[in-house]
């Protein structure tokens, strides 16, 4: 093996020996310490012994039922723990650095939800990192959830309810979105402060596909079932534009969410429902992980720019 490839495996070694003797040394416990590294106990007893053959003292003194320090050891304790804290400061100041110099964000997001959200988010993040690239994906919910647990989207601004089937998955709340009925300019409803959920028992039900938007499917259905209504979609659309045209259009009305307005202007009339629906709650996804000083400051001004937004 090359001298430099054998100097870099050796330095792995010497860090996986400090970190496994650490843990050891806190909980005072192998068993304890073993099942908290995700490691075998023999193993790791294994490693903390090889550590004091290379140093050539005891580090620890051992019991049947558990560990303690020597006196050397907690100087050691004391050292190696310092060491850690210094390079895990050196990795942190070297990936501000690498961040600050380019890469790359993927994000996830359903048009009619983020409309007001996702400009000024991204207006405040690129200013701050003006050389990482933010790269906007139009996805269904479906879409989103494979996107983060693959890997490929850093983030996905989409419902919470969807957001909670995605195990491994963390889920930040931005803002509540109430619930509207979206209807034609020529409708019957319109003049109307508000539309009954129990008078859409004669009107054509449209909106998105169920198999793309299966929350939408849930909230559609709950609303309608408080008003003791058994009705089922008479058209599924997969994006927004195509269903905003089809109300337009007159060939139905939808249950939508207030943002809408700002998409479609005065192409459709957005009424209040009577009782009026439960809020739905609009946030930011990741899937769990350490974020980087870059992907925290996203989820940082997403917040600020909901908060603003509500101001």
């Amino acid at each position: 093996m090359p001298e430099h490839n054998f100097r870099a495996c050796s330095l792995r070694m010497e860090l996986r020996h400090l970190r496994y003797f650490i843990e050891v040394a806190l909980e005072e416990n192998v068993t304890r310490a073993a099942e908290k590294l995700h490691v075998s106990q023999p193993a790791l007893s294994r490693q903390v012994k090889d550590l004091e053959e290379e140093l050539g003292f005891l580090l620890l003194e051992r019991s049947a039922k558990s560990v303690a320090l020597t006196e050397a050891g907690r100087v050691f304790l004391e050292e190696a723990s310092s060491v850690l804290e210094r390079l895990d400061e050196g990795v942190e100041r070297a990936r501000r650095v690498a961040e600050s110099s380019g890469g790359e964000l993927h994000v996830g997001y359903a048009p009619s939800l983020t409309v007001k959200l996702l400009p000024p988010t991204i207006r405040a993040f690129q200013a701050k990192f003006p050389k990482v690239k933010v790269k906007l994906h139009d996805m269904s919910s479906e879409e989103m959830l494979g996107g983060l647990r693959s890997g490929t989207l850093s983030f996905a601004l989409m419902l919470e309810g969807k957001s909670r089937s995605a195990g491994g998955c963390q889920f930040k709340p931005l803002r509540k979105e109430a619930i509207r009925l979206a209807v034609g300019r020529g409708h019957a409803f319109l003049g109307r402060a508000q539309v009954s959920v129990a008078d859409l028992k004669g009107e054509s039900l449209i909106g998105f596909s169920k198999e793309e938007y299966p929350e939408y499917g849930d909230m559609v259905g709950r609303l309608l079932k408080a008003a003791n209504l058994r009705k089922k979609l008479t058209e599924e659309h997969e994006s927004v534009s195509s269903l905003v045209a089809a109300v337009e259009a007159g060939m139905g009305v939808s249950v939508v969410t207030e943002s809408l307005r700002c998409l479609v202007g005065d192409r459709v009339q957005l009424l209040e429902l009577d009782p009026a629906p439960e809020s739905l709650v609009v946030g930011i996804a990741w899937k769990e992980r350490k974020l980087t000083s870059a992907e925290r400051s996203f989820v940082e001004l997403a917040v600020l720019a909901a908060k603003e937004e509500g101001e």
